[in-house]
């Protein structure tokens, strides 16, 4: 009988609660012409929200971040290229190196005696990548190597020329190195 008298004391009390909680939204009902109030601010349901100049700020500063994130995304795909660009010119001037290393000591007089000036087609699409311009020196039983890569817009410059003014035209690898036999 104690529980069954406590549930129901419970249960009038959650009624009692109900009844003041609907009186008092009967009451504000009545005060605000049928709307509901916002106790915090005042205002009436129907003025809740953003406003139009609000919606346009938010939209134009996320329009401002995503301008600066696509500037970004364009300076790192344009670096990537760049470096995509330098690696090919490395490999292409140790390609050289190696080359060079297993040649014996009569085919390296040979070949100190002029540049070996090539132009190089990497994807063999027809369009001249790079141009990889070797020096030899020898000196006694030591020849000092100089590899150079350029790209291959500077095809049509003379040997000479590109050899003496090498940084007018855009070097990409320069490696030197020496060779003994």
């Amino acid at each position: 009988m104690c529980l069954l008298e406590a549930l129901s004391t419970t249960v009038r009390l959650r009624v009692i609660k109900m009844a003041i909680l609907c009186k008092s939204i009967k009451s504000r009902l009545r005060s605000s012409g049928g709307q509901f109030l916002d106790r915090s601010s005042g205002k009436t349901a129907k003025n809740k929200g953003f406003s139009l100049l609000e919606v346009v700020l938010g939209i134009a500063l996320v329009g401002i971040a995503m301008l600066g994130l696509a500037q970004l995304f364009t300076f790192s795909i344009m670096n990537n290229a760049r470096s995509d660009r330098v690696t090919n010119a490395i490999f292409l001037a140790q390609q050289q190196i190696d080359f060079l290393r297993n040649q014996t000591a009569a085919n390296l007089q040979l070949l100190a005696l002029n540049p070996v000036d090539e132009q190089i087609d990497v994807n063999s699409d027809g369009i001249i990548d790079f141009r990889r311009v070797t020096e030899i020196q020898q000196s006694g039983f030591y020849w000092n190597v100089r590899i150079r890569v350029y790209p291959g817009a500077q095809a049509e410059v003379s040997t000479n020329d590109i050899i003496q003014n090498s940084s007018q035209y855009k070097i990409r690898a320069d490696i030197s190195t020496v060779i003994s036999r």
